[in-house]
C-alpha cells in the first residue's frame, strides 16, 4: 500500500469515527441521554488512554486517537448525568457509580494485559474486538430501549464508514485473520444496525401519521 493512500484512509477513518462521537454527543444532550453503551464506552476510553499515554501510536493515529479520547471525555459526562436514568433496577441505580468505575479498571487493565501478552503496542487486536462488541451493543441498547433515543442513522452511518476505511488498511497491511473475521462481522453488525434504525423511524413515522389522522377524525 503506498504511503498517500495509507495517509487518506487513516485520516477518513480519523475523521469519520470523530463525526461519529460528535453526534453522539450532540444526539445525547438533544435526548439528556447517554449514547453510547457502557461497556462500549468503558473499552474506548481504556484503549484511547492507553495508546495516548502509555504506548504512543506513531503520528497521525496519536493526534487522532488523542482527538478520540477528548471527544470520549464529552460522553462519559454525559453517561455520568444521564446513565443512571437508564437503568429501570433498583439495585443498577444504587450501585450505578461503583459498577462503571469498577468495570471501567477491569477492562482498563483487561485491553493492557491482552495488548502486552500478544505483543501488539498498536492495539490492533483490542481495538477490532470492543469495536465489534460496539456494533453488537448499539444494536442490544435499540432494542432495550424501542426508540432511537440518543441514537440515529447518520452515527450508525459514519461508524459503519470509520470501520470500513480502518479494515481496509488492516487488510492490505496486516492480512490478519482475527481483524478479517472481526471486520466482517463488525460491517455485517453495524448494516443490521443502519436497517433496525430505519425500520425504528418508520415504525415512529407511522404511528406520528396514524396519531394525526385520529385527532382529524375527532375533529
Amino acid at each position: 500500500m503506498s504511503n498517500t493512500l495509507l495517509l487518506i484512509l487513516e485520516i477518513g477513518t480519523g475523521l469519520f469515527w470523530s463525526l461519529t462521537y460528535i453526534l453522539i454527543i450532540f444526539k445525547g444532550f438533544q435526548d439528556k441521554t447517554y449514547g453510547m453503551p457502557m461497556l462500549a464506552l468503558c473499552a474506548n476510553l481504556s484503549w484511547e488512554f492507553i495508546f495516548s499515554f502509555i504506548w504512543p501510536l506513531e503520528l497521525p493515529r496519536l493526534y487522532i486517537t488523542i482527538i478520540w479520547f477528548s471527544l470520549d471525555l464529552i460522553i462519559l459526562l454525559q453517561f455520568l448525568l444521564f446513565g443512571q436514568a437508564d437503568f429501570r433496577n433498583k439495585f443498577y441505580r444504587k450501585l450505578f457509580y461503583p459498577i462503571f468505575f469498577l468495570l471501567l479498571l477491569i477492562i482498563f487493565f483487561t485491553i493492557l494485559f491482552i495488548s502486552y501478552e500478544f505483543d501488539d503496542y498498536i492495539g490492533k487486536y483490542a481495538a477490532f474486538g470492543q469495536n465489534l462488541l460496539m456494533s453488537i451493543l448499539f444494536i442490544t441498547m435499540l432494542i432495550r430501549r424501542n426508540s432511537t433515543s440518543g441514537q440515529s442513522i447518520y452515527i450508525a452511518i459514519f461508524k459503519l464508514i470509520g470501520t470500513l476505511f480502518a479494515s481496509i488498511i488492516f487488510y492490505l497491511n496486516q492480512g490478519s485473520i482475527l481483524i478479517t473475521f472481526f471486520s466482517i462481522a463488525t460491517l455485517f453488525f453495524d448494516i443490521a444496525y443502519i436497517i433496525l434504525l430505519a425500520a425504528q423511524y418508520t415504525d415512529l413515522d407511522m404511528r406520528i401519521l396514524n396519531s394525526l389522522k385520529l385527532n382529524i377524525k375527532r375533529n
